[in-house]
C-alpha cells in the first residue's frame, strides 16, 4: 500500500546509484523535545535547518527526512541551478524586468552561499559553474518562444549567444534543433551527491532523521506536538519543506499539486561515443516548451535525458523507459545504443501561476512549498531565507523574496485532476516536436 505523506517511486535514483553506501541515520536517539522541527529535508530544510543551526547556536534543530537522503525528490532532478527568475508577477512589463533583476541578484548572492559552504566542508559534487546552458527549438512556435525569453534577457542584462542549427550541431552533436541561444547563468551539479553531502555536513545542534515521515500535527505555537512513524516530537516553530506533500499535513490543500518527471542515465560511454554528444565535457539543454524534453551530457562520459509529466502518482517504469529512449533515438540517432543503465521518476511541486509560498502558515510554523521545477536554487535560497525570517533577521534578500506573491486558487477535485490532465495532454500537443 502506498504511503500517502510520501512520494512513491518504482527506482532508486540514478544519480544516487552512481554514488558510494550511505549510512542512514534511522533510529531516535536522545531527547524528542527540540526549540525547531523541520519537515522534509530536501533543499529547502537543509537550507533551513543550517542557516537556524548557524544563527541561534544555543538551540536545538530536529530535521524530519520520510525517505533517506539520496533517493528523495531532492536526488531525482536534473541538476541545473539558473539564476533565471521567475515572470509575469506585474502586469506592467517594466515593473516586471524590475522584480526579476531583483531575484537574479537574490538567487547570485544564495549561489555564493552554497558555494561557500560546499568549499568549507569540501563536499565533491561536480559543481560546474562555466559550461552554461542552451535554450533549443525544433518548431516554429518553439522559435517564436525563444526569441521572445532573447528579448526577457536582453532586459534583464543577460547575455544571450543566438546559434543557427548549423552551429548547435557542432556543439551538440545533433540536427535536431533549428534555433537556440546559450546563456552562462547556470550551474551544474550532481544532485544526489550535493544533497548528501549537505546533510552529513549539518551543524552539531541539527539532528537528521531519516525514514521518518510527519503524519500529524497538533499544539499551538510554542508547543507543537508533531506525530511521526517513529513516535512524538515536540517543538516550540516549525518549518514544512515538504512541497506538495505538505497538503497531507493540511497546508495549502487548494494551493499545490504534485507533478512526477522521469528521466534516463546512460551507461558510461566510450571517449568515441561521448564525442558523437559534442566536443564538451558537459552541456545542458533546455526546451522551448515546458513539457519538451531537457538534456544533459554529464562529465564521466554519460548522457542524461528528462521528459514527460504524470499527475499526482507515477507511471509504469516500461512506459517511461520506452518514452525516454524515443526521445534520446530521434535527436541522436548516431548512437551506437540509446540503452539506458538508470531511469528514475520524480516529484516536483507546482502551483497554477507559478508562485512559491513563502513565509507563516500559522502561528509559529513557517514554509516555502512549490519549487515548480527550481528547487535546487530556489529551495535553498528560500529555506536560508525562512531561517532569518523565523529568527527575525531581516535583510534585503529577504524583503525582496516575501514581495513577490504567492500561489493562486486551484479548484477542488476531481476538477482539479481533469483540469490538469487536460492540460498536460493539450499541452503535450502544442510541445509536439519540442518532447
Amino acid at each position: 500500500m502506498k504511503n500517502p505523506y510520501l512520494p512513491h517511486y518504482n527506482n532508486h535514483s540514478g544519480w544516487n546509484a552512481l554514488l558510494p553506501a550511505r549510512t542512514a541515520a534511522t533510529e531516535p536517539q536522545g531527547p524528542r523535545a527540540f526549540d525547531f522541527i523541520v519537515i522534509g529535508a530536501g533543499f529547502t530544510g537543509l537550507s533551513a535547518a543550517r542557516r537556524l543551526a548557524q544563527l541561534a547556536p544555543e538551540k536545538s534543530v530536529l530535521l524530519l527526512e520520510g525517505s533517506v537522503i539520496g533517493e528523495g525528490s531532492s536526488s531525482r532532478n536534473s541538476g541545473f541551478m539558473s539564476t533565471f527568475p521567475r515572470s509575469g508577477i506585474a502586469k506592467d512589463p517594466a515593473q516586471d524586468d524590475l522584480l526579476g533583476r531583483m531575484q537574479i541578484r537574490v538567487y547570485e548572492q544564495g549561489l555564493q552561499w552554497l558555494k561557500h559552504t560546499l568549499q568549507e566542508h569540501r563536499i565533491e559534487c561536480d559543481w560546474d559553474e562555466n559550461s552554461g546552458k542552451y535554450n533549443a527549438s525544433a518548431t516554429p512556435a518553439g522559435k517564436a518562444s525563444l526569441l521572445s525569453g532573447i528579448d526577457k534577457n536582453n532586459r534583464l542584462g543577460i547575455d544571450s549567444e543566438v546559434l543557427s542549427q548549423d552551429q548547435l550541431a557542432q556543439r551538440l552533436g545533433t540536427r535536431y534543433y533549428d534555433f537556440g541561444y546559450y546563456t552562462r547563468n547556470n550551474v551544474f551539479v550532481q544532485p544526489a551527491a550535493m544533497h548528501r553531502g549537505l546533510a552529513d555536513t549539518l551543524p552539531e545542534n541539527v539532528t537528521l532523521l531519516e525514514e521518518t515521515f510527519a503524519n500529524r500535527i497538533a499544539g499551538s505555537a510554542g508547543r507543537y506536538t508533531v506525530s511521526t512513524s517513529k513516535g512524538d516530537f515536540s517543538a516550540g516553530q516549525l518549518v514544512i519543506a515538504n512541497n506538495a506533500f505538505a497538503r497531507k499535513l493540511g497546508f495549502l490543500k487548494d494551493r499545490l499539486i504534485a507533478i512526477y518527471t522521469y528521466a534516463g542515465l546512460t551507461p558510461a560511454l566510450s571517449d568515441e561515443q561521448a564525442a558523437a554528444l559534442g566536443p564538451a565535457r558537459q552541456w545542458g539543454l533546455l526546451p522551448a516548451h515546458r513539457l519538451g524534453t531537457t538534456l544533459r551530457k554529464v562529465s564521466g562520459n554519460r548522457f542524461m535525458v528528462r521528459s514527460a509529466y504524470s499527475y499526482e502518482s507515477e507511471r509504469s517504469v516500461a512506459a517511461y523507459t520506452t518514452m525516454l529512449t524515443h526521445y534520446y533515438k530521434r535527436r541522436f540517432p548516431q548512437m551506437a545504443s540509446h540503452e539506458f543503465e538508470f531511469v528514475w521518476g520524480g516529484t516536483t511541486a507546482l502551483t497554477r501561476n507559478g508562485g512559491v509560498f513563502f513565509g507563516k502558515l500559522a502561528d509559529g510554523i513557517y514554509g516555502s512549498l512549490g519549487c515548480n521545477g527550481s528547487g535546487v536554487l530556489r529551495g535553498t535560497v528560500n529555506g536560508r531565507l525562512l531561517a532569518e525570517l523565523m529568527l527575525d533577521h531581516r535583510s534585503e534578500a529577504l524583503d525582496a523574496v516575501l514581495g513577490l506573491g504567492g500561489p493562486s486558487w486551484l479548484p477542488p477535485e476531481p476538477l482539479r485532476a481533469l483540469g490538469v490532465k487536460s492540460a498536460i495532454f493539450y499541452q503535450g500537443i502544442r510541445a509536439s516536436a519540442e518532447r
